[in-house]
C-alpha cells in the first residue's frame, strides 16, 4: 500500500506544533488546548475552515458566559457541569455554533478546573481560543490551485466523448458491436471526481460563489446522460440505411471537435442541414428500414439537444493551456 502525506496533514502538524509554542511562550495556562483547537479547525476548504472557526469562537464564548454564571450561582461540582452542558448545548445549537461544542466543552473544564472565576482566567482562555483558531486561519490561508487537475479531467473526458462518437460511426458504418463500453463507466466516474473538485475549489475562493469548471462538468453530465440515453437507439438499429452513412460521417467530425475552439454553431447548422436532407429523401419501403429510420431520427434530435446545451456555457480560460481566443471548450 502506498503511504502519502497530504497538504493538510502537513499543515494540521505543522499548525499545532505552532500554536502550542506561540501559547507556551505567551505564558497561556493548559498551552496544549491551543493545538487542539488548530487541528480541529483546519478543514479541507477555505470556507469551512472560517466556519469552523467562527462556531468555535461563538460557542467558546457561550461557554465562558454560561461557565461563570452556573458555576459562580451553584458551586464547582461535577453535578453543575451536567445542569451546564444541558442548557449550553441547545444555545450552542440555536446559535448555529453545534460544531463549536466539544471545543467548548474543555473551556468550560478548564474554569471548572481553577475553581473560580477571575478575570485572568477568562483572558488566558481567551487566549488560547485566538491562538489556536488564528494559528489554524493562517494556515489554511495557503491552498495549492485545483485548475491542472481540473484541466486533466477535462481532457479525460473529451478524450472519453471522441471515443464514444468513434465507437457509434463504427457502428454505423459496420454493424461493429464488439465495444465493451469501458469508457462510459470511466466518464461517469471522471465526472463525479471532477464535479467534487471543482465544487471544493469554490469554497478555497472566498470572493467568488461559481466555478466555470463546475459549470462545465454540470453541461458534460447532461450531455454525457443524453449520450447514454441515446446508445440503446443505434445499437437497436436493425440494418444499415443510407442516412446511417450520414450521421456517422457527422458523428466523425463532431468527435474532432470535442475540443478548444467554438465551433458549437458549425455542428448545428450542419445537423439542420442534415435533417432537412433526411427529409427529401425516398419513404422507407420495409417496416426494418422505417424502424431503422425511426431510430436514426430520434438518435438526431438527442445529438441536436447535445449541442443546444453547450449553447449555454460561457467558456473557460486556461492561463497556460489555451489562448484567449480558445476559450470555449466546444463540443
Amino acid at each position: 500500500m502506498k503511504f502519502r502525506i497530504g497538504y493538510r496533514t502537513v499543515k494540521t502538524a505543522l499548525g499545532t506544533a505552532i500554536a502550542i509554542i506561540l501559547a507556551q511562550y505567551l505564558g497561556l495556562e493548559n498551552f496544549t488546548s491551543a493545538g487542539i483547537l488548530t487541528i480541529l479547525c483546519i478543514k479541507v476548504t477555505k470556507k469551512r475552515s472560517l466556519r469552523a472557526s467562527w462556531d468555535r469562537v461563538l460557542a467558546c464564548a457561550i461557554a465562558m458566559g454560561l461557565s461563570s454564571l452556573f458555576f459562580e450561582m451553584f458551586g464547582y461540582h461535577p453535578v453543575v457541569i451536567g445542569f451546564m452542558l444541558m442548557v449550553f448545548i441547545p444555545v450552542a445549537v440555536m446559535a448555529r455554533a453545534a460544531d463549536g461544542i466539544v471545543s467548548s466543552s474543555v473551556i468550560m473544564l478548564h474554569i471548572y478546573s481553577a475553581g473560580q472565576v477571575t478575570f485572568s482566567l477568562l483572558l488566558n482562555e481567551l487566549g488560547i481560543v485566538i491562538v489556536g483558531i488564528g494559528v489554524a486561519l493562517l494556515m489554511n490561508l495557503y491552498m495549492p490551485s485545483a485548475d491542472q487537475q481540473l484541466h486533466k479531467y477535462q481532457i479525460q473526458i473529451e478524450e472519453n466523448f471522441k471515443k464514444i462518437f468513434l465507437e457509434i460511426v463504427s457502428f454505423l458504418r459496420n454493424g461493429d458491436s464488439r465495444w465493451d463500453g469501458r469508457e462510459l463507466t470511466e466518464t461517469a466516474d471522471l465526472l463525479e471526481k471532477a464535479k467534487a473538485l471543482a465544487s471544493q475549489d469554490v469554497e478555497n475562493n472566498l470572493m467568488r460563489n461559481e466555478n466555470l469548471y463546475y459549470q462545465y462538468f454540470k453541461i458534460r453530465e447532461k450531455q454525457f446522460d443524453l449520450i447514454e440515453r441515446v446508445l440503446p437507439a443505434v445499437t437497436s438499429i436493425p440494418s444499415i440505411v443510407e442516412q446511417g452513412e450520414l450521421i456517422a460521417d457527422f458523428m466523425e467530425e463532431l468527435s474532432e471537435a470535442v475540443k478548444p475552439g467554438n465551433t458549437v454553431l458549425v455542428y448545428l447548422e450542419k445537423l439542420y442541414r442534415m435533417k432537412t436532407e433526411f427529409e427529401t429523401m425516398e419513404l422507407p419501403k420495409t417496416r426494418e428500414e422505417f424502424e431503422a429510420r425511426a431510430s436514426l431520427l430520434h438518435f438526431v434530435n438527442e445529438m441536436e439537444s447535445y449541442l443546444l446545451l453547450k449553447r449555454s456555457f460561457k467558456g473557460i480560460n486556461h492561463k497556460n493551456s489555451m489562448n484567449q481566443n480558445d476559450s470555449e471548450v466546444a463540443n
